[in-house]
């Protein structure tokens, strides 16, 4: 009973992923805010991340801290934000940098239902400007306080959620977005984890 329970949450799960939907950390140095990105992404059904570090190392993501989403959620890495922007643009992404600059949309402003990747900056400097330069737009999210940052961490929760708000919207989570054999082939991966 356990293992049936256990193959249709697998199932699940994975006929909700989002193939279409990433998030880019931009040496993103500090190892809580990178799994707590993690579990948003997961909770979302993103189904990989992009990690670029240019300035410091990959960061160590425990299994605790995470809670085992690093288990769950693809990572492809890049040692620059050209060479990632390359790839995120060959897979079809509209790349929307998270920045508040002169420039920047409503987050609220954008169709998310296209295929999207998010770009978040490090805890100290934000998004460089090489990666706001190079994306197809900055988007920002709506704050009335005094303060005019989120942790980085949150800052990829509110802005994941929002997409997910207008996939469930279409029916995105509904049917699965792999194609069949994809689909069937990482069942079979998942099982084995």
């Amino acid at each position: 009973m356990r293992l049936e329970r256990r193959k249709n949450k697998v199932f699940k799960v994975l006929e909700q992923r989002q193939p279409d939907l990433t998030v880019v950390m931009e040496n993103i140095h500090d190892p809580h805010n990178v799994s707590a990105m993690l579990r948003s992404s997961d909770a979302v059904g993103i189904h990989e991340v992009n990690l670029v570090y240019t300035t410091t190392k990959y960061p160590k993501i425990g299994s605790k801290s995470s809670s085992s989403a690093n288990k769950w959620i693809g990572r492809r890495k890049f040692s620059s934000i050209p060479e990632c922007y390359q790839q995120l643009r060959k897979d079809g992404f509209q790349i929307l940098a998270t920045r508040l600059d002169e420039n920047a949309k409503l987050l609220y402003s954008f169709d998310l239902t296209k295929p999207t990747a998010f770009v978040f900056g490090n805890e100290h400097g934000g998004v460089t400007d090489e990666a706001a330069n190079l994306a197809d737009a900055t988007v920002y999210i709506p704050m009335m306080g005094m303060i005019q940052s989120l942790n980085v961490s949150v800052a990829c929760a509110v802005t994941i959620y929002e997409a997910l708000r207008q996939r469930i919207g279409k029916g995105f989570y509904s049917n699965p977005r792999f194609e069949q054999q994809v689909l069937e082939k990482l069942k079979e991966e998942w099982l084995r984890k």
